[in-house]
């Protein structure tokens, strides 16, 4: 009978604390270029920190499926380059001011040179891919970018549409958010040289792992603060995105309540309507609640995918990671 240890966010990424810190180190030197303005905002958005779940995911998953070598970190350095460009584009289409607390790239260096900074992130990530001379690696990752970039084109298509679906929703947070973590669980079992169950069991636990994660964001544009999130609450309805809270509520409320949603995102912003109006609209129809007990079924989904697979401390690591998604704060 295995026996199953639940450990904190702490033990999980203690687990793989020093190949965190060489991620970091080939951030850095993987953000240097020749362009000075490139160096310098590659230096300004790998200081801005962040969780670093993603390498995490690409470290653990390679643990798990018995690789310990330097290509796991360099592929950890890979898919947080990804997903730096992809935050520099979204600020830029968003008209982000801040991010993690900070000036966002575009409000100090303006729009053009950030979507061009954002090009090379992406084309840095790719360069060092290359070098692993792994086209299972390369498939893997350009597959995941177009779906991403689909996924922005695709959210841009569904700005201020009011009658979003939880299956258009959950379409959605699948290219924004969770086929990255997928992409990252994929990654390790591909190093490991796991068979193809294998690596379709660790993708499937990133997918729901990334759907959970992408609803708690959600879930916190909310119920958080400017402080803990680095960036103004209410963001996602002001920029005319429809989330699950908000699905929830417009499917539960007397129409002249769903006018008050379409005003905020009309005006762009909480000018005739406040933001303590909707919260105590979405409070009251239970659509927090809701979209919290959604965000604990995937989650619990996640956890089912890793049956079978070997016990370690890898796999005890991957099965308490949806409680730390679940329980963040920022």
């Amino acid at each position: 009978m295995s026996s199953i240890k639940n450990l904190t966010g702490k033990e999980i990424f203690d687990l793989i604390r020093d190949d965190l810190q060489k991620v970091e180190t080939e951030f850095c030197q993987q953000s240097v270029s020749s362009v000075p303005a490139i160096t310098e905002i590659g230096q300004y958005l790998q200081e801005g920190g962040g969780k670093r779940l993603r390498p995490a995911l690409v470290l653990l998953s390679s643990r798990l499926s018995g690789y310990k070598g330097p290509a796991a970190v360099r592929l950890g350095a890979v898919v947080e380059l990804i997903h730096t460009a992809t935050l520099v584009q979204d600020d830029v289409i968003d008209g982000a001011e801040t991010r993690r607390g900070r000036p966002s790239t575009n409000s100090r260096w303006g729009n053009h040179m950030s979507v061009l900074a954002g090009d090379w992130l992406y084309m840095q990530a790719f360069n060092i891919a290359v070098a692993e001379r792994d086209f299972r690696v390369l498939d893997v990752l350009i597959s995941v970018t177009q779906v991403m970039v689909e996924g922005e084109l695709l959210q841009l298509s569904l700005l201020r549409r009011l009658h979003l679906t939880e299956d258009e929703y959950l379409e959605l947070s699948y290219r924004k958010t969770a086929c990255l973590f997928s992409a990252c669980l994929r990654l390790g079992a591909i190093l490991g040289r796991q068979s193809e169950e294998v690596e379709m069991k660790l993708g499937s636990y990133g997918i729901n792992l990334g759907l959970a994660f992408q609803l708690v964001d959600d879930l916190l544009d909310f119920t958080s603060s400017e402080e803990k999130l680095g960036k103004p609450i209410g963001s996602d309805l002001r920029e005319g995105k429809v989330t699950l809270p908000l699905i929830y509520l417009l499917q539960r409320c007397r129409r002249e309540e769903a006018e008050k949603i379409s005003r905020v995102q009309e005006e762009a912003g909480f000018h005739s309507v406040s933001f303590s109006e909707v919260l105590e609209l979405i409070e009251r129809y239970g659509s927090l609640q809701a979209a919290r007990d959604k965000a604990r079924d995937i989650a619990e989904q996640a956890r089912n995918s890793l049956e079978g697979l070997p016990d370690s401390a890898y796999k005890d690591a991957l099965r308490s990671l949806p409680d730390f998604i679940l329980e963040r704060e920022s």
